[in-house]
Formats: structure tokens, sequence, C-alpha cells
């Protein structure tokens, strides 16, 4: 006897697994389309790649998206999930427009608070004494030293050429988010560092891999006299990360070293226009979540208010 095959519910609509890889083949990000991959392939994996889309559909299908995202994701954090609900809202919306899908399979899921994490930036102490470590590579150490002295993103200061520093005035210009040119600015530490990095090069990227590059790159991401690549993000991310896996409240982001100066700065008693140049934020409310006082720095200040703590001294 011939099997019997169940017919899609509309004629011309692909099955899940193929229309899943129809919308990611949109996505031109490289990026975006590698994490709108990590649901998307999930729900079609959970309802099998030869599922028809109507399955999807309807109360009972719902109800099942409902439990299966809450099994797959209910324990992450509130961003993960959030992304993850981001990325399928991507699709079936995609899937409505090309005619594929009726309803809203997702309409029993909702999107998750983000609670605000207030203890984002680093203790000082921890912070120097990373930055002081025996045995830091040079790269590492300048790059680093540079994000924390100077309050910049990562990507901006990534992105830098020889050609933009001014070594001698211990600044730089920058693109900041969103395309502004704007100049950074550090402090003897970093000034110390920058020229044995530099070694005498004159151009290229400041910072470098440590070996020529494998790929076919554009020359403004090369070093002219080596060949070396400019040091990607993912890269750097990932030595900071193993570098302080061991450390209190570790592994960090490079993002914390930002997070942390722009907080010691505020208890040091910088204004707020202070602020918005060393962050390159264009609104108060923009900084207000990083230029947050620390629990150390609050203790401190209490410390210094209490009437007990004045009469011991």
């Amino acid at each position: 006897m011939a099997a019997v095959h169940r017919l899609n519910a509309r004629e011309g609509v692909p099955r899940l697994g193929t229309a899943a890889e129809a919308f990611l083949a949109t996505i031109a990000n490289r990026n975006t389309a590698r994490a709108y991959a990590v649901a998307v392939r999930a729900l079609a994996a959970e309802f099998g790649e030869h599922a028809a889309l109507a399955e999807l559909e309807g109360e009972a299908g719902a109800d099942r998206v409902a439990a299966w995202f809450a099994d797959r994701w209910g324990g992450s954090a509130a961003g993960t999930a959030n992304a993850r609900l981001d990325a399928l809202g991507s699709v079936c919306a995609w899937w409505r427009v090309q005619g594929w899908l009726a309803g809203d399979p997702l309409r029993r899921i909702r999107r998750r608070p983000r609670t605000p994490d207030r203890t984002r930036a680093l203790a000082r102490v921890d912070v120097e004494a990373l930055l002081t470590r025996p045995n830091l590579a040079l790269r590492e150490r300048t790059l680093w030293r540079l994000l924390y002295e100077s309050a910049a993103r990562t990507e901006e200061v990534l992105a830098l050429d020889v050609d933009e520093l001014d070594l001698r005035n211990r600044r730089a210009r920058v693109r900041r988010k969103g395309g502004a040119v704007d100049v950074i600015v550090w402090r003897t530490a970093t000034a110390r560092l920058l020229p044995r990095l530099l070694d005498g090069r004159r151009a290229g990227p400041v910072f470098l891999t440590g070996r020529r590059a494998r790929v076919p790159l554009p020359p403004g991401d090369l070093d002219p006299g080596s060949g070396r690549a400019r040091l990607s993000y993912r890269r750097a991310a990932e030595l900071f990360e193993q570098a302080t896996r061991e450390l209190p409240a570790g592994p960090w982001t490079l993002h914390q070293l930002r997070h942390s100066a722009l907080t010691h700065a505020a208890e040091d008693g910088a204004n707020t226009s202070t602020l918005l140049a060393f962050s390159g934020h264009t609104s108060v409310a923009s900084l207000a979540r990083y230029a947050r006082v620390s629990p150390d720095a609050l203790a401190r200040w209490q410390e210094g208010r209490d009437p007990a703590a004045r009469r011991r001294s």
C-alpha cells in the first residue's frame, strides 16, 4: 500500500524547514542571520523540518509554541529570551507577508522585563590589579588601559589608526556610535604604553593581530609593513574573558571597563557636562545608567556621614 503524505493546508506554501531557510537567506548581516538562526532553526527542529506552517496556527499551535519556548528559554536571562522572541517575531511577520502564515503563533508569549543590573562597575582595586598584572601581553595591557582611561567603546578604540593618534597631547579622533567624530583622551599610563606598542609604526591599525592576515582584507585593515590585520572585537573580547575568568564576579566583559571608568569619574565628582564628553553620549538619560555610584563608594559616603564614625576618629 502506498504511503499517505499529509498535504500542506495551503497550496504552494513551503514546509517549515524550507520556509525557515528562505527567511534567513534574506538577512544580509551575517551576525544578525547567525543570531536569528538559533531561534528559527530551533522552531523548525521542534515541529519538524517537513511540518506544514499551518501546524503553528490555531489554539493548539499557539499553545505548543508557547510551551516549547518556555521550556527552551524560560530559564535564560531576559535579554536572551527577548532576543529569541524577536527573531521568531520577525520570521512569523515575514511568513505572513509571503502569504504562508495567517495567524500569530507567538500570541501567548510575552516579553520579559529586564531587571536593571546596578553592579556592573568593577572595583577600582580589581581594575588596577588586572591592568598591572605581571606577564600581561603589551597589546592587551595597552588596549585595556586605554579603554579604561578613555571610557571609549571597544569598537571605537579598535577602529583607531596610527595617524589618528596625537601622542604628544594624549588624545585621538574616534568615530562615535552613530557616526559623529569625537575626541578621546587618556592619562600617563596609556601615554607610556602606546609608543612601545607602536614601535615606530606610522600607519595602519593601532591594535593588530599576532600574525599576517590569512584572507584578503581591505588595505585599511592591514599594517603595510607586516601584513598583520586589525584586531577584531571578537578576539579582543575572548582574550579579556579568558584573562578575567577567575577574578571576582568574573569573567568580565570589555564593556565593563567603560562602565567602570564612567562610574569612577562620577564618584570623583565629574559634572554632567564632563561625563557626557567623557562617554560620548548625547543625552543625560543614556549616560545615567553608566554613571552610577558604586556600592563601595556609597558605603564610604555613608560611613563619612555616620556620627559614631566621626566620634571614633
